[in-house]
Parts: C-alpha cells; sequence; structure tokens
C-alpha cells in the first residue's frame, strides 16, 4: 500500500485577520462547536492553578452524585482540617453539618477552600485531602490532562501542585458537556449559605454581568499564580472556552477576558463546508469487483474561519491505497486534512461511499496479469496493457 495524498478545494472564504495578542503568560482558547483551539499560548507548561484547580474537585463531586456515592442532600461533618484553612471560605467550623449541595456551591461561587477540603475527604480513599489528591491526579490522567498534578483539593500554595491551561480548558469542557443539569450552578453571582459571611457571598467572576453570554466557570489568584479565569461563554449555537494565567490585576483579568470573548466571536464564524454523504475524492481498490470507490463524509462538518478577506482553503485527501477490497459502506479509508493559516489542521474521517465486494477468479487473474506487466513488461511499468 502507498500513502496517497489528493489536493481539493472547499468552498468557505477563510483568511487570517489579526492574531490575538494577550497579556497573560499562559491561555488557551478553544471553540467547543467546532472543536478547534483559536489560541495556545504556553498552554502545555504545568503551572500553579490557584483556586482553578477547584474544578477538578468538583468534576469529582459532580461524579459522586451522579453514580450514587454522595446524595445531594446528605449533610457532611467539616474536620478541624478543613475547618482550620483562610483564604476564600464558607467559614464553616467543626460544629458544622453541610448539605452536599451547599458545598457544591460554597467551592463554585465563593470559592471556598473548606469546603473543598470538605469534598474531599468525604470522597478520598483513606479520609484525608492527600489521598483525594492523588485520586485527582489519576482520574485527571485518564480523561487526558496529562500535564496535571494534585497535591490538594483547593488549590492552596503547594509545591508540585500544578496544571496547565490546556488542562484546564479539557476539564471546563468536560464539566459543560458532562453535567449539565449541573453546569447552571457556574452562573450563580451569589451564594449567601445561612448569612453568617455577607462579605464573601458573591461570585468572583468578573463576565458573568456583561451581557456577552458568559455563564461560567472559576476564578483564581495566588500571589505566585497571579490572576486568572476558566471561562465560558455561549452566543447563538457557538461555544467559546478561555483560560488565561499570571495577569496582575482583578481589572486586567476582567478586561482580558472580556476582550477574548468578543475576539472569538466576532474575529469568526462557523461555515458549514459539507453534508454527509458529500462525495470529496475517489480512490482506487485493489482485487474488488469495483476499480474504485467514492470517500465521503459520514456526518455534516462545519469550519470555524476568519470573517475578513476571502480565500479557497486547501484540503487533502489522504488514504494509503490501493484500499484492499473487500470494503464496507461506512468504513473509514481516509481523511480529509484541512489546513488554515494559524490554526491547527483539522482532520476529517473520511468513508466509504458504497459495499465493494473482493473480486471473483477473474478479477484476481486481471490483477495478478497487471501486476506482472508492470514488473516486467516493456518500461518496467511504463506501459500497462489495455485489456488482459
Amino acid at each position: 500500500m502507498r500513502r496517497f495524498a489528493l489536493m481539493a478545494a472547499l468552498a468557505v472564504a477563510p483568511a487570517w485577520g489579526a492574531a490575538f495578542e494577550t497579556n497573560a503568560t499562559a491561555a488557551y482558547i478553544y471553540d467547543q462547536s467546532t472543536g478547534t483551539v483559536l489560541l495556545s499560548k504556553n498552554a502545555d507548561t504545568p503551572l500553579p492553578p490557584a483556586s482553578m484547580s477547584k474544578l477538578m474537585t468538583i468534576y469529582m463531586a459532580f461524579e459522586a452524585v451522579a453514580d450514587g456515592r454522595l446524595d445531594i442532600n446528605e449533610e457532611l461533618a467539616v474536620s478541624s482540617h478543613a475547618a482550620s484553612f483562610g483564604g476564600s471560605s464558607m467559614f464553616l467550623d467543626t460544629t458544622d453539618r453541610v448539605r452536599v449541595e451547599d458545598l457544591l456551591r460554597g467551592v463554585i461561587v465563593v470559592s471556598g477552600n473548606d469546603a473543598s477540603v470538605v469534598l474531599a475527604e468525604a470522597l478520598s480513599p483513606d479520609g484525608t485531602e492527600g489521598g483525594f489528591a492523588r485520586m485527582m491526579t489519576d482520574r485527571a490522567r485518564q480523561m487526558g490532562m496529562m500535564n496535571s498534578t494534585f497535591v490538594n483539593s483547593s488549590g492552596w500554595p503547594a509545591a508540585g501542585h500544578r496544571m496547565s491551561m490546556e488542562d484546564l480548558g479539557i476539564l471546563a469542557n468536560r464539566l459543560i458537556t458532562d453535567f449539565p443539569t449541573f453546569y447552571p450552578l457556574f452562573a450563580e453571582t451569589e451564594f449567601p449559605f445561612d448569612g453568617r459571611v455577607p462579605s464573601n457571598s458573591r461570585n468572583r467572576n468578573p463576565v458573568l454581568s456583561m451581557g456577552i453570554g458568559a455563564d461560567g466557570l472559576k476564578t483564581g489568584h495566588t500571589q505566585e499564580a497571579g490572576f486568572g479565569l476558566v471561562g465560558s461563554a455561549k452566543q447563538g449555537d457557538r461555544r467559546v472556552i478561555f483560560v488565561v494565567t499570571g495577569l496582575e490585576t482583578r481589572q486586567e483579568r476582567a478586561e482580558e477576558s472580556s476582550r477574548i470573548i468578543n475576539w472569538a466571536f466576532r474575529q469568526f464564524a462557523e461555515k458549514e463546508v459539507a453534508e454527509a454523504g458529500t462525495r470529496i475524492a475517489s480512490a482506487d481498490v485493489w482485487m474488488g469487483e469495483l476499480p474504485s470507490v467514492g470517500l465521503t463524509v459520514a456526518e455534516d462538518f462545519s469550519l470555524l474561519v476568519p470573517v475578513l478577506n476571502q480565500g479557497e482553503i486547501e484540503a487533502q485527501v489522504v488514504y494509503d491505497g490501493p484500499i484492499e477490497a473487500p470494503i464496507t459502506a461506512g468504513q473509514q479509508v481516509g481523511e480529509l486534512v484541512i489546513t488554515l493559516d494559524e490554526l491547527p489542521e483539522k482532520r476529517i474521517p473520511l468513508v466509504a461511499e458504497a459495499d465493494v465486494a473482493r473480486g471473483g477468479f477473474a478479477t484476481r487473474m486481471r490483477t495478478a496479469a497487471l501486476v506482472l506487466w508492470q514488473k516486467f513488461g516493456p518500461g518496467s511499468g511504463d506501459e500497462v496493457p489495455e485489456e488482459v
């Protein structure tokens, strides 16, 4: 088999506008609707995540509720370890027993370090926060988050507690898609709990109140990490997820997040490229009843393209061929590789348009004769017989 690459042109209008420049030390911007990474700046570098790493604690708590290990109305005890935390807090003490739902809101809305530890100790295999942190690291690896290592449940500064911005983007995407029932909690702007600390009842996410479709997820700040945000916004049918860190002030974080959302939605548009069943190319078939088979896309697919200028997308149809029969309709036999300036390549599976049965005796004899002619005939393959 040989690797074939055929050029193809697609009828959309891409061309790159100005690239986004961010003041964040690391950033990741992802268009969820099309699976397109719009920006990646130091995105695979493990960095101190501050409270943004609470998203992993939240994810695992959501999983526990979903599979019945926790009940949303269950009341959990507060240990002295949990109650000892300062910083962002629900100001829990060891006399409290707190509903799981309130703890989740306490982590999501007011970033409670104490609430994170209560959930962690309840789910830990050995009842300790450290045991839960090891679970967090193992679960992160299972989810493809290879640049994340957890030492605690809250993001409290600790040696070795690290996440990459891309991993935080992966985690945000999973929270949104895996737990649509719980996800609206991230849009809540206030959680007064029992009224004990009115000054710490408001969500710190600055984009929730901007009227630009923002509905999550989590801020973070320590002296080491700077100001960061894992955010998401939805406008129409499109959703954008973004992660920034290393900003110097709350104001800069708010302004940068707003700029990212506006840029992602205004500078790109989703374009339908091909409907399911559209023939993109044909591929040669080896030892089949038919000499070729059409290559099609199995599902409707669209691309995110810059809105400025006009141009033609360059695409390659790539497959190992000739494709050996038998071939089943719908079987993946190649890929459509699309390249856009400044954006990562997009690979779309191509499937066989129809069944191609393996040829009978006559087909095998014809193929054998053709191979012999190409190997030993005049010109050693420069000429082929018209008929065998």
